[in-house]
């Protein structure tokens, strides 16, 4: 018998994780049969648990009679007042705003081509026009009003944090962490904590719209001052200067294209939540969107739906075209012009403080009862000759894929599927990922709504799934041909600038109120992003490794698989932990067009009192979701790029 010597080395391979997994997901099938329908902890749309009603009785301990809360509430709320009195709503004893709409017209074409150019500035002047046209001036300017002072009173506050973060390295570690977490949280989660302190109310909805907006503002910022070459900041002080003649005189202004994005990024996350803070009395054009996808009525809610996409770009456009502006002083003929400009502003605005045509829009609003009618019109005819298909689709995918999916998640016992939960985490991101998957888990059956996250859940993974898939394959298209992205860059840009309200409308008229409607308009919110992360990714594979794949003769599908989509491993791990987060996002508002779960307890507890704690539980339940979710996608991308480190250089070291 031969003799085996101590100097052979016998190497044990561990099963690979997907192995693991797919071997888990059989028990967990497999158990389902044997144990459905016990410990499910299911609970009915109004029955509450003791935890909702603890909720309920004490909404008022927290905010009413605190004098801190109550100064902030009335000094927001006096400035949005302010606001709304100058441009929307009749003020000081007057029939109309102190600047009526030729005036608003006037003052906003001005700015954009002051700060941006005169295209915008025409732009800008046919929106707001347009707007006005549809009869929906008033609601407009209600939501100009709040979005004003949101982003004044976010950048406020983000701004200075920004500095301090781009200039400290602890400040942005403990920065970072914070705002991570804050862009992990879905729209409707900022609304019912903060109705505590601040009840319901436009101040309400103010602040929460500012906080859901200065990440973008705080992060931006932060990176742009820490970009900044260390060689000018060392010839600043070098000459004498001082810290704050440092910063004023060569971080920021060098820093400024990038914090005008960060500004942008603040405007259009406003936007987006002013319009969602309907649901705590927002006044505005999200009010109107919100009656009307309650009483299912589409064409309300395109015509709506339109004012809101094109007060977007407006506000896009000019912030776009501020930030790409150069940093120079105007010339003489510039200043002239700018100087006549402004006198002609002047005049604009005397003439809505005098006469009534230049104060009320003159437009009867026909323009947008036309659009709602012709909306209308258009949806009942695709739904009585596509019907059949958008229907039979939606009811395909629901009875073959999300009924089956949501029935595992529901139907098995509660501790089943934590345990399914925090073994997968474990043997997809380790340590990292399984002690969020116990917390989450935890505190979602203490919620009392483990039933409705589960709903919640199985549209999320399911809409993920298809958006992951979508997102690769276009991302990858664009990564790879340059006049693809080109193309398809602007329609993902302009995707990302529209609040998530407005993607509910078309899917309603093309679906119905349905679960399905929510993960179709989940999709599409969540694709530009997806594509954009795995585009980027795909264009940074050096040019170096793919011209070698080609040499030998490698196919197209070969270089993609093999080489592309390996090296841009950790994009794609970013796109699918992003694609995560915006289609919970999108899921949750699902609930106002009959995806029910957790979105819609959120919002029966604004409109029904006795269910407000559910809906405070439902909002704190999302933010499990959502961490959950995050923190367990970020640790399996983290660990599969040291494993792939590890297997580098073990064959590194086997070729040594």
């Amino acid at each position: 018998m031969a003799a085996i010597t101590s100097d052979a080395e016998i190497e044990v391979r561990r099963p690979r994780r997907s192995v693991v997994a797919g071997v888990l997901l059989v028990v967990w099938v497999a158990a389902y049969f044997l144990l459905r329908g016990i410990d499910t902890l299911a609970l009915g749309g109004q029955d509450t648990t003791a935890l909702h009603r603890w909720l309920t009785e004490h909404r008022d301990d927290v905010g009413q009679g605190n004098v801190l809360f109550d100064a902030i509430r009335i000094a927001v709320g006096n400035f949005v007042v302010l606001l709304q009195d100058l441009i929307s709503q009749p003020s000081f004893d007057r029939p109309v705003p102190v600047i009526g709409w030729l005036g608003v017209v006037a003052l906003a074409a001005y700015g954009a081509w002051a700060f941006g150019n005169w295209k915008v500035a025409v732009l800008t002047a046919a929106g707001f026009g347009f707007i006005g046209m549809q009869g929906l001036w008033q609601e407009s300017m209600d939501t100009l009003s709040l979005t004003i002072a949101a982003v004044l009173l976010s950048l406020l506050v983000a701004i200075p944090l920004g500095i301090w973060a781009g200039l400290s390295d602890r400040a942005f570690k403990v920065a970072t962490l914070v705002l991570d977490l804050m862009q992990t949280l879905p729209t409707f989660v900022y609304l019912a904590p903060l109705t505590l302190f601040f009840a319901i109310g436009p101040a309400a909805a103010t602040i929460a719209t500012l906080i859901y907006a200065a990440p973008p503002a705080v992060r931006l910022t932060a990176h742009a001052i820490r970009s900044v070459p260390p060689a000018s900041v060392e010839a600043a002080r070098s000459l004498g200067s001082t810290h704050g003649q440092t910063l004023t005189k060569v971080l920021l202004p060098m820093s400024r294209s990038t914090v005008v994005v960060g500004i942008n990024q603040t405007i259009m996350a406003a936007l987006s939540m002013v319009t969602v803070a309907a649901l705590i009395d927002a006044p505005g054009l999200g009010q109107t969107v919100l009656k009307a996808l309650r009483t299912l009525d589409v064409g309300v809610a395109f015509n709506a739906g339109l004012a809101i996409v094109v007060l977007a770009i407006v506000l896009d456009r000019v912030t776009t075209a501020a930030g790409d502006r150069p940093w120079r002083t105007a010339n003489l003929r510039r200043r002239i012009l700018l100087g006549a400009g402004a006198v002609g502003v002047l005049v604009a605005i005397w003439f809505s403080r005098t006469y009534v045509w230049a104060a009320e829009f003159p437009a009867d609003g026909t323009l947008g009862a036309r659009i709602a009618t012709i909306t209308s019109s258009v949806t009942n005819w695709v739904q009585d000759v596509f019907g059949g298909f958008t229907y039979g689709l939606r009811d395909a995918v629901t009875n073959g894929l999300l009924n089956p999916f949501e029935a595992l998640l529901t139907g098995s016992p509660w501790w089943l599927v934590t345990a399914v939960v925090v073994a997968l985490a474990a043997v997809l991101g380790g340590w990292r990922a399984t002690v969020p998957a116990v917390v989450c888990t935890g505190l979602l059956v203490a919620t009392g709504l483990w039933a409705d996250s589960m709903v919640t859940l199985a549209s999320t993974l399911l809409a993920t799934v298809v958006v992951v898939a979508v997102g690769i394959a276009l991302g990858v298209w664009a990564g790879r041909n340059h006049r693809v992205d080109v193309w398809i860059r602007p329609l993902l840009d302009a995707g990302q600038t529209m609040p998530p309200f407005v993607y509910l409308v078309p899917f309603l008229a093309l679906f119905g109120s349905s679960r399905f409607t929510a993960i179709a308009a989940a999709v599409v919110f969540a694709v530009p992003v997806t594509t954009k992360i795995v585009a980027d990714g795909i264009k940074a594979v050096p040019v170096a490794t793919v011209e070698a794949a080609n040499s030998v003769g490698s196919s197209s599908w070969q270089v993609i698989s093999k080489v592309q989509l390996p090296v841009a491993r950790r994009a794609i791990t970013l796109a699918v932990n992003q694609g995560l987060i915006y289609v919970l996002s999108m899921v949750v508002c699902g609930g106002l067009v009959g995806a029910g779960a957790l979105g819609y307890d959120v919002s029966a507890g604004f409109v029904q009192n006795e269910l407000y704690g559910k809906g405070l539980a439902a909002g704190l339940a999302i933010v499990l979701l959502g961490v959950l979710l995050d923190r367990v996608t970020q640790a399996a991308a983290r660990r599969t790029q040291n494993y792939q480190g590890s297997n580098r250089n073990r064959s590194r070291g086997d070729k040594r």
